[in-house]
């Protein structure tokens, strides 16, 4: 039997002008790769052009590097920020988490059975809550309490963790703690958070309660990237789910938990799949 072929992930965006989608298949053509899925997306509003193709080496067995290198003459000539990804690598992830451990059951859950093609490296919390499910799921686990006091000596330690483990993406799954505007910085774009509300509205402390005394009729939640600005990082997925006047503060609130969970697994599935790219404030991902 033929062995199968390896397979890969370009991600690309760059100004949009004429030509992009027939050199890069053509660059592919001319090594002889596959093409397996392509989408592509023209914002005519920013001019930026956004491409992920997913494809096959050749029977040459050309190696991530080697494709990484002779790419990168075609990015430059474009201006592209530009990605060529094994599609069979597992991302490194590491998952914060505070004492709501829906998203973070919801996870692992998905982890084990092969839903989320992920490498959970460690789970961290500012409180030992969770240590046994840890310890079950066979994941180390940190606990590193935040007070006014030790804010900027956890984050350091959390730094040190990140880059001992070579971690890609950082989840808040229900961290309840803000992060400081050089850790936001420091990990632009390789953090997701789950808010429990759709955003724009009813950001903040006790959105549920929020939205319950407004009267709403739907409530949501938004995974975002995480930024220095609260609430306001480039949004990845939502979702939102029925509720009536019948209903509790608390009602709302167990809505809510089953949508959270629900909202960041697309999240990260998404990113996980390289099909989230950033656009300015904005994200596109393919479907």
């Amino acid at each position: 039997m033929k062995p199968q072929s390896p397979e890969f992930i370009l991600t690309l965006s760059c100004p949009d002008q004429i030509g992009i989608v027939a050199r890069v298949t053509g660059f592919l053509a001319e090594r002889g790769c596959n093409i397996l899925s392509s989408a592509q997306f023209d914002d005519r509003q920013t001019g930026y052009f956004f491409m992920r193709v997913r494809f096959a080496g050749s029977d040459n067995h050309h190696s991530l590097e080697d494709l990484q290198g002779e790419f990168t003459e075609l990015g430059e000539h474009y201006g592209m920020h530009w990605r060529i990804y094994d599609a069979g690598a597992r991302p490194r992830v590491l998952i914060m988490v505070s004492r709501h451990g829906h998203c973070l059951n919801d996870l692992l859950y998905r982890h084990r059975v092969g839903a989320l093609k992920m490498d959970v490296r460690a789970i961290v919390s500012n409180h030992r809550d969770f240590y046994k499910q840890a310890a079950a799921d066979d994941i180390p686990f940190h606990h590193l309490p935040v007070t006014a006091g030790t804010k900027s000596r956890q984050e350091a330690k959390l730094l040190d963790l990140i880059e001992e483990e070579q971690v890609e993406l950082v989840i808040l799954a229900r961290y309840m703690q803000v992060l400081s505007d050089t850790l936001c910085e420091r990990l632009s774009g390789r953090v997701i958070n789950i808010h429990h509300s759709f955003l724009p509205s009813f950001k903040g402390a006790r959105p549920y309660h929020q939205a319950h005394a407004r009267g709403v009729k739907r409530i949501g939640a938004t995974a975002h990237f995480v930024t220095a600005d609260l609430d306001e990082g480039p949004i990845i997925e939502q979702d939102t789910a029925p509720v009536d006047h019948a209903m509790t503060p608390e009602d709302f609130v167990a809505v809510g938990r089953d949508t959270e969970s629900v909202v960041l697994a697309r999240a990260i599935k998404a990113y996980i799949e390289r099909r989230v790219l950033l656009n300015g404030h904005k994200t596109v991902v393919f479907r």
